[in-house]
């Protein structure tokens, strides 16, 4: 439990510290809910607290809870549902640090969740067909966050190319592309809100990518960390010139948009060394 903790909330990487906070989140409802079943209230303890972490589809409803735009992101309430949120997001999210920082990756995962929020409130009050379902519908999970992390690397690295049970291997581009037809298809079923959800997060992991290779950050908006380096005095010494430790952005840049048109393996040995570099001081750098 120690290990467990450090590497959530010690270790500095917001994957971790996200996937703890939904696991958490779903451990306290349903703790809430057994103590509900056990009898030992009639009040349904999980109901009443996933009324405040849920985002309700009605915005004159949503006006009165207006955090929920931000707790229904972190929040599931069946074990699949968790399950599968929380392998994606890992599984996509380790890509995503691999060759981004963790500040962009605390952006894109509330941003696309907040945008995902903004979509379902817009066409259950806007739509007919979605409005007249409103009241009383309410949206919980991380899905529309994950699909701007898995919508994200896909854009950063479309040939990127994974392993998959049962179809072998997969480029990300293909994955994503995937993903999005079946939560176009799903608009017509049951889980309409989540679906149109995860289109909002898609739409915005997409369009920061492209705004990010055009030289525009938006995550820089959260700010950076002011990380002072510790001064030191050297007398009668002489300090060969080394090698910078990290490329400059020019060559990230460069590296990686060779990336998006040949796939990693156009990459040379000494481009794949500097990636590496790159990738592991973004991992520390907010």
């Amino acid at each position: 439990m120690s290990d467990l903790w450090h590497k959530a909330f010690r270790s500095g990487n917001a994957l971790y510290l996200f996937i703890a906070i939904n696991i958490l989140v779903f451990i306290g409802i349903n703790l809430l809910s057994l103590i509900s079943v056990l009898g030992i209230t009639a009040m349904p303890l999980s109901g009443y607290a996933l009324s405040w972490l849920h985002l309700p589809a009605p915005v004159m409803e949503w006006v009165y809870k207006p955090w929920t735009a931000v707790t229904y992101m972190f929040t599931q309430e069946g074990l699949f549902h968790l399950l599968f949120n929380m392998l994606w997001l890992f599984w996509l999210g380790m890509i995503f640090l691999d060759f981004l920082k963790k500040r962009q990756f605390v952006f894109v995962y509330l941003a696309g969740g907040l945008v995902g929020a903004a979509l379902f409130l817009l066409v259950y009050n806007l739509v007919p067909v979605f409005r007249a379902a409103a009241p009383g519908t309410a949206m919980i999970g991380s899905s529309a966050s994950v699909s701007a992390i898995v919508f994200s690397a896909a854009t950063l690295l479309p040939d990127y190319t994974i392993r998959m049970l049962f179809f072998g291997n997969v480029r990300l581009k293909y994955l994503a592309l995937a993903f999005l037809v079946i939560d176009v298809l799903a608009i017509a079923g049951l889980n309409a809100g989540g679906s149109i959800a995860h289109i909002g997060g898609a739409l915005f992991g997409f369009i920061y990518i492209k705004q990010l290779q055009s030289g525009h950050d938006w995550s820089r908006i959260l700010g950076r960390s002011s990380k002072k380096r510790r001064l030191r005095v050297i007398r009668n010494e002489v300090t060969p010139q080394e090698e910078p430790l990290v490329p400059n952005q020019e060559v990230i840049d460069r590296i990686l948009d060779k990336i998006s048109q040949s796939g990693y393996d156009s990459l040379t040995k000494a481009e794949k060394e500097t990636l590496f570099k790159a990738s592991k001081q973004g991992q520390n750098e907010y």
